[in-house]
């Protein structure tokens, strides 16, 4: 089972895990027996070409598209195919890629939005911790969400979903739209924040060098189905690494790179 072999390579227990996944849309598979896990404190960046299978493969965990054939756990419970509300309940935090705030809203209309699971009284104490954790949104909270900058945008998008405190964070493509000095920012400051807190973040990135640099375990996926995965840094060191991020030679299996011990809804219009 991929629980075992994830501890096997030095990774903590799955707080979210996919087995042999297969999805699409309309019937038509995008995404081919996929597996994956991603464990508290770590980062594991999904990287790949774009029609890929990437935002399908989210989206699938998170329960929008329908599991085709294999399942779906978070922990050791299968939650294959529940609703995203029910995902949500089980601390599984979504941001993705638009539609990730409510623009006519305030910064802290969003934030109270994202805590709808929670009890009323609950909602100032839960935005006053997560201001903590990004503080810039602070001195923001009755500017309306329209007139952030990019880089805000996406930081109320993460923290809106943090309101509910889950422990497994899912972002789709969080550097979209932004300048590559604002995407570093992100990735390093915050998403490597929210690993630090112990959160499970399962990420997928088209600026593949800049997720390998945050990343604990990256999978790259081609044609919708796992080309390879590993550590970055042996990622990175592999000559052919190129190659296989274009997608060349996707006919040969998925080969897993050695442990340090040895060992968009319409599939046309699908970016990731």
């Amino acid at each position: 089972m991929l629980v075992n072999r994830a501890t096997a390579n030095g990774r903590p227990a799955p707080a979210l895990r996919a087995e042999g996944v297969t999805s699409g849309y309309g019937g038509v598979p995008v995404v081919r027996d996929v597996s994956i896990a991603v464990g508290p404190g770590e980062i594991v960046a999904i990287i790949g070409p774009n029609g890929a299978g990437k935002s399908t493969l989210l989206k699938t965990l998170v329960g929008i598209l329908r599991v085709n054939s294999g399942r779906v756990f978070v922990g050791s419970e299968d939650v294959t195919n529940h609703a995203p509300e029910d995902l949500a309940r089980r601390g599984v935090g979504y941001v993705p890629q638009v539609n990730d705030i409510f623009e006519p809203l305030s910064v802290q209309e969003n934030l109270e939005m994202g805590g709808y699971l929670l009890p009323e009284s609950k909602l100032p104490e839960r935005v006053e911790e997560v201001t903590r954790v990004f503080p810039a949104l602070a001195p923001m909270l009755k500017r309306r969400a329209d007139k952030l900058s990019g880089g805000e945008r996406k930081m109320l998008a993460i923290a809106r979903v943090l309101m509910l405190d889950p422990a497994v964070l899912i972002l789709d493509e969080p550097t979209a739209n932004l300048s590559p000095k604002l995407a570093d920012s992100l990735l390093r400051d915050h998403v490597q924040r929210l690993a630090g807190l112990n959160k499970a973040v399962l990420l997928v990135e088209q600026r593949a060098r800049a997720a390998l640099q945050v990343a604990s375990w990256t999978t790259v996926l081609v044609s919708g189905t796992t080309r390879l995965e590993g550590r970055p840094g042996e990622l990175l060191d592999r000559q052919d690494f190129e190659e296989l991020f274009l997608g060349a030679g996707t006919t040969s299996p998925a080969p897993t790179l050695p442990s340090p011990n040895g060992g968009a809804e319409d599939p046309e219009v699908e970016k990731g």
